[in-house]
């Protein structure tokens, strides 16, 4: 299969736009979920924070390097890409993950301010944390992308290609 790389996504045969790969990003955000949840616990049960920053500067590193370079930069969607080569790609539009990731930047901004430049170590940094520790379970484990909810929810453009077809799918009304 040929993929020639966008900016922002991959175009393919069947598809005039950008799409990614919805089981490869599910891969690569399982395996930011293990690494961050390790250093989330770390720090609430010893309340040693060192593991959870070095994920927090990674994870910034990861969402900056997704958004702004391009996807074939990231580290974590090229081990995600080699894990999952072997299963048929589920193509997503790619505007909704930009906002999912924008969303993850954005968290982890504040969440690496707090803890550097503001010095604080408390239940608000875990609470955030946990916020997106709680993003990345939901996507890695069920499919549900909290971004790409709220930009099939408030976008001017709707997304046309969604994980799990949740884009066009219509629930039978099961009280008939």
């Amino acid at each position: 299969m040929s993929v020639t790389h966008t900016s922002f996504g991959v175009l393919t045969k069947e598809h005039d736009h950008p799409v990614f790969n919805e089981r490869a990003i599910r891969a690569a955000a399982g395996l930011l979920f293990v690494f961050g949840f390790a250093g989330w616990m770390t720090a609430a049960l010893t309340a040693d924070f060192s593991l959870l920053r070095a994920f927090g500067a990674y994870f910034m590193f990861e969402m900056f390097v997704r958004l702004f370079a391009g996807q074939r930069f990231s580290p974590t969607l090229r081990i995600a890409d080699f894990l999952v080569r072997n299963q048929r790609p589920e193509w997503v539009d790619a505007k909704p993950k930009q906002t999912a990731w924008a969303i993850g930047f954005g968290m982890v901004l504040i969440a690496c301010f707090m803890m550097g430049w503001l010095g604080m170590r408390d239940e608000i940094v875990l609470g955030l944390c946990a916020l997106c520790m709680t993003f990345l379970f939901a996507e890695a484990a069920v499919g549900f992308c909290v971004g790409c909810w709220l930009h099939q929810r408030f976008a001017k453009d709707k997304p046309q290609l969604c994980a799990g077809d949740v884009c066009s799918y219509e629930r039978e009304d099961a009280s008939k």
